[in-house]
C-alpha cells in the first residue's frame, strides 16, 4: 500500500454528507456518481548528454455526474471540501432538471488486482534517476560511432481513485505507471536517421531500470536508426501490404476500434453503425478490447465509473459482435456496460473508451507470409495517423517498412505512408499470422480532448489492396 493513502472520507468530508448531496444531485435522473482523484507523476529527459526536462506534477480534486436520458450534467473542483460538492450538486442539477428517471442498477464491485498499489516514483531516487539516464546515454553511444545524439526519458506515476455512488457503494483503485523511452540519430555520410524504442506498463521502475531490460531497448532503438539509414524512397501506388506484429495494431485500434465505441454507433456516425451481426471482416478475423491483461498500460481494476474491466469480444471470425460501452450509452442502446467508461482525470466526463484492444492469432507461419508478398511493403513500425471516424479512412505513417518482390526483402523504405479505410482493410485480410503480440506498453489514445493509456496488439496480417503514398513510382 502507498504511503499517505488518498482517502477523501478520512479527512473533514464527511461521507455520509457526501452521500446525501449526490443522492440530491442524481433524484430523478438515471445514472450518477462522485469521482476522487489524486495523481501525480514525474518526467525525466535527458537530451544530448544534458537534463531537457525534470518534472513533478500533483493534482487531485473530484468530479460529480448526473445523468438523465442522453445529457449529463458534470461539475468538479480541486477543492474537495462539502461546500464544493454542494455546488457541484446544485450544478449538475440543471441538467436533470424535474426528472422521472429511475436510477440504474449499482455495477457489481470487483476484488480483481490486476497490478501493485505501489508507487513506482519511490523505486528510485531522484539522483539514481539521473545516473541512470546518463548511463543510458554513455552506453548507447559506445554502441556505434556513427551515433550523434541521444534521448533518455523516464516517467513514473501514480494514480488513485475512489468512486461512490448513490446506492452507498464505494470502489478504491490505485494505478500505477511507468514507462523508459530512448531515442538515437545517427549521422553517415552527412545524412541523418532517426530510431526509437522503449515501454512500460502499471508497475515499479524496478523491471525498467535494469540493465538487462534497457541496454536491448537501446540497441533496437540504434538497430531501427541504421536500417533507415539505408532505406531508399517509398514507392507509391496500390500493393499488398505485411504488418508486422504488436504495435502495427496501432492500425487496429485506431481505423477500427474507434469505430466500435457504443456512443459513436448510438448516434450512427461511425462506419459500422447498424451493422451488428453482420460480417465486416474476413473470416478468421477475431479482435477483443480486454482490460483484464495484468499489469498492461491499457488495463484498469475497474473503468471510472466503477463497472469491472473485462474481456469483450467485438468481431467473432468476422462478424461484429460487440460495442465497447459505458453506463449512459449502453443503458440507451438496451445492453450492459462493458468496462469501458472512462475519462483523463476528475475534470472530464467518461465515455466510452478503448483499454487493450487487439486481434487473436491465427494459423499462418509469419515467415510463409511474408515469403507470399509477390510485391509490396511490409511494414514493422509505425508513427502517427489521422482517421475519420464517420467513414474508417486512415492515413499512417511507417517508421520502419521494406520494400519486398517474389517473397524476398528488397531494401528498407523511407516516406511510406499507408491510405485506406477500415472496413475495407479489414476484409482485405488474407492471412493471419499465429505470433500474436502486444505492443510494449507505448500506447495514448485521444478522443474528445481527452487522453488515457491503452494497448494494442495483433499477430502478423497480409492486407490486399492498400494505397501507398510515398515519394517514387
Amino acid at each position: 500500500m502507498t504511503a499517505n493513502a488518498f482517502r477523501p472520507f478520512d479527512t473533514s468530508l464527511d461521507e455520509t454528507v457526501a452521500l446525501a448531496l449526490l443522492r440530491q444531485a442524481v433524484a430523478g435522473a438515471d445514472d450518477g456518481e462522485l469521482f476522487f482523484e489524486r495523481k501525480r507523476s514525474e518526467a525525466l529527459v535527458l537530451d544530448d548528454g544534458r537534463i531537457k526536462t525534470a518534472s513533478y506534477d500533483a493534482s487531485e480534486g473530484f468530479g460529480l455526474r448526473a445523468v438523465r436520458g442522453e445529457v449529463a450534467g458534470y461539475a468538479h473542483s480541486t477543492e474537495i471540501s462539502e461546500s464544493a460538492i454542494r455546488r457541484a450538486m446544485e450544478t449538475a442539477r440543471l441538467a436533470v432538471g424535474d426528472g422521472g428517471g429511475t436510477l440504474a442498477d449499482a455495477p457489481k464491485p470487483t476484488n480483481a488486482r490486476l497490478y501493485t498499489d505501489a508507487d513506482p516514483m519511490l523505486d528510485l531516487g531522484f539522483a539514481g534517476k539521473i545516473d541512470l539516464l546518463r548511463e543510458i546515454d554513455a552506453f548507447t553511444r559506445g554502441l556505434d560511432p556513427r551515433v550523434v545524439q541521444v534521448s533518455a526519458a523516464l516517467s513514473a506515476g501514480l494514480q488513485e481513485v475512489e468512486i461512490l455512488r448513490p446506492e452507498g457503494l464505494r470502489l478504491r483503485d490505485v494505478r500505477p505507471m511507468a514507462r523508459l523511452n530512448i531515442s538515437v540519430i545517427v549521422e553517415q555520410n552527412g545524412r541523418r536517421e532517426s530510431g526509437g524504442m522503449g515501454g512500460g506498463g502499471r508497475f515499479g521502475l524496478s523491471s525498467l531500470i535494469d540493465p538487462a531490460h534497457w541496454q536491448p531497448v537501446a540497441r533496437e532503438a540504434l538497430r531501427i536508426a541504421l536500417v533507415n539509414l539505408e532505406a531508399v524512397p517509398a514507392p507509391a501506388g496500390i500493393m499488398d501490404i505485411v504488418l508486422g506484429p504488436g504495435w502495427p495494431g496501432i492500425l487496429l485500434h485506431e481505423a477500427i476500434g474507434h469505430g466500435l465505441e457504443g456512443d459513436f454507433n448510438r448516434k450512427g456516425t461511425s462506419a459500422f453503425a447498424g451493422l451488428m451481426g453482420q460480417r465486416i471482416a474476413a473470416p478468421g478475423v477475431t479482435v477483443l478490447d480486454d482490460g483484464t491483461l495484468p499489469d498492461r498500460r491499457g488495463s484498469i481494476s475497474f473503468d471510472d465509473e466503477g463497472t469491472p474491466s473485462a474481456r469483450n469480444v467485438l468481431i467473432e471470425d468476422g462478424v461484429l459482435v460487440g460495442y465497447m460501452q459505458d453506463r449512459q450509452n449502453a443503458r440507451l442502446m438496451g445492453v450492459a456496460p462493458t468496462g469501458n467508461g472512462r475519462r483523463e482525470s476528475f475534470a472530464h466526463i467518461p465515455m466510452p473508451r478503448m483499454t487493450n484492444t487487439y486481434m487473436l492469432a491465427g494459423q499462418d507461419d509469419p515467415a510463409a507470409i511474408l515469403a507470399d508478398l509477390k510485391d509490396g511493403i511490409w511494414a514493422v513500425g509505425f508513427g502517427g495517423g489521422q482517421v475519420d471516424i464517420t467513414n474508417g479512412k486512415f492515413v499512417f505513417s511507417c517508421t520502419e517498412a521494406y520494400r519486398v518482390k517474389n517473397g524476398k526483402v528488397i531494401a528498407p523504405v523511407k516516406g511510406a505512408t499507408l491510405i485506406g479505410d477500415g472496413a475495407t482493410a479489414l476484409k482485405g485480410i488474407r492471412a493471419i499470422g499465429n505470433d500474436l503480440a502486444l505492443d510494449p506498453g507505448i500506447g495514448n489514445c485521444g478522443k474528445a480532448g481527452q487522453w488515457v493509456p491503452v494497448g494494442v496488439g495483433q499477430p502478423t496480417l497480409m492486407i490486399g489492396g492498400l494505397t501507398i503514398g510515398g515519394s517514387a513510382a
